[in-house]
């Protein structure tokens, strides 16, 4: 393999390159096979190669792939439809990724603010969350390793903690220039942290008390990841902003904010843009992500899959010393140590399985929902067999 040489070094990749893939599969360049658990970080969502997203990238590709945002995209207007009926909103903008459709909703929030006079609006962002890496998203995130060496941050962020509804009253209480509350009903990197049952109620309640927007970062847990369209949709509540992506297109960049009420009536021309967001051929990918979780019944496997893989993994590690927790929305699953362990993410590699490490102790789990039962079976053997045989080791030494 070359060309490495070309590339700038913002990644360390592992020494495997993949060929081609089929459902919950992948294969290398030396035909090697590998169970894929991680689904390209939450993104291939229904598996590698599938039929329905082929045909449909096949086709638009053989018809139109770009005209721009100057003219009407009926692909985009056809999407519009659908994601907003899915997702509880009533407008939505299109960009290229979850970065881009934060720095929408965050934009969304400032023009909230200016539009009542508030000249410094604030929004509220949660303690080990991830937002993106632009500028502005990275200043929301919660993550001084992802801010560190690109000071001056953005401005106009208050931090809280992370479930702590208290915390937030509190600023409420003491800062009059917030305007909204932007968060993860999940926090993905932060560690598949899952929140209290009532904390998106209680945040709901505060944002209406104090007019502010309640906006979701959902572009983790949205299209189905949590065993609903939207991981909000767990509770009694509907936020005012939405942002998606990942599982969005499949594997093809796409973003999306969604908003309702005043929130969808805030960008008018000139306020923001994208040159590619919602073309042609993300948006085809898109239309065929939608219809095929629909078609399938994936919302209902995603959940069952979720109870087999839990009620597994519960068996086989729960009792063990150093294992910490086991937690999952859906399958976004997170099994705690109590140590350190992003060794294990080269191990799973070396034995033909794709897994994640995040917060440093919290093996991340974000299989396709298209994975079988038996795939799902060899999955908790090899995890199981990987997390005792460290376990073991750490014990003794």
């Amino acid at each position: 393999m070359t060309g490495n040489e070309y590339l700038m070094k913002n990644y360390a990749p592992m020494a495997v390159c993949f060929e081609k893939g089929d459902g919950a599969v992948l294969w290398d360049t030396n035909g090697k096979q590998y169970l894929d658990a991680l689904s390209g970080i939450a993104v291939t969502s229904l598996g590698h190669n599938h039929p329905a997203v082929t045909r449909a990238i096949s086709s638009q590709a053989g018809q139109l792939l770009h005209t721009s945002n100057l003219y009407s995209i009926g692909r985009q207007q056809q999407l519009s439809e659908l994601l907003c009926k899915k997702a509880a909103m009533d407008k939505v903008f299109f960009a290229n990724s979850g970065a881009e459709a934060n720095e929408a909703a965050i934009k969304l929030a400032r023009l909230y603010g200016h539009n009542q006079q508030i000249e410094n609006p604030q929004i509220i962002v949660m303690e080990q969350s991830f937002h993106g890496r632009t500028l502005a998203t990275l200043s929301a995130t919660g993550n001084r390793k992802v801010q560190a060496g690109f000071e001056p941050l953005v401005q106009g962020f208050i931090r809280a903690p992370y479930n702590d509804i208290e915390a937030i009253r509190n600023i409420a209480k003491n800062n009059s220039n917030v305007v909204a509350i932007l968060l993860e009903p999940v926090q993905g990197e932060g560690g598949v942290r899952i929140p209290d049952s009532d904390y998106l109620n209680q945040i709901r309640e505060i944002c209406d008390s104090n007019g502010w927007l309640m906006m979701l970062d959902e572009i983790q847990t949205g299209i189905g990841r949590t065993g609903k369209w939207f991981a909000y949709q767990h509770s009694a509540i509907k936020p005012d902003v939405i942002t998606s992506a990942k599982a969005l297109g499949n594997g093809v960049p796409i973003g999306a904010c969604l908003a309702r009420g005043q929130a969808a009536e805030l960008f008018h021309p000139g306020h923001h843009g994208s040159t590619f967001g919602g073309n042609p051929l993300a948006c085809a990918a898109a239309i065929a992500v939608i219809e095929s979780i629909d078609n399938e019944a994936l919302l209902a496997r995603c959940t069952a899959l979720s109870e087999l893989l839990l009620t597994q993994f519960k068996a086989e590690l729960e009792m063990l010393p150093g294992v910490k927790d086991i937690r999952a929305a859906g399958l976004l699953m997170g099994i705690e140590l109590s140590e350190d362990c992003g060794e294990l993410v080269a191990q799973a590699l070396h034995n033909g399985l794709l897994i994640n490490v995040t917060a440093g102790n919290v093996i991340r789990l974000l299989p396709p929902f298209v994975m079988t039962d038996e795939q799902a079976m060899q999955l908790v053997a090899e995890t199981s067999r990987l997390i005792k045989a460290f376990l073991s080791q750490k014990q003794t030494a």
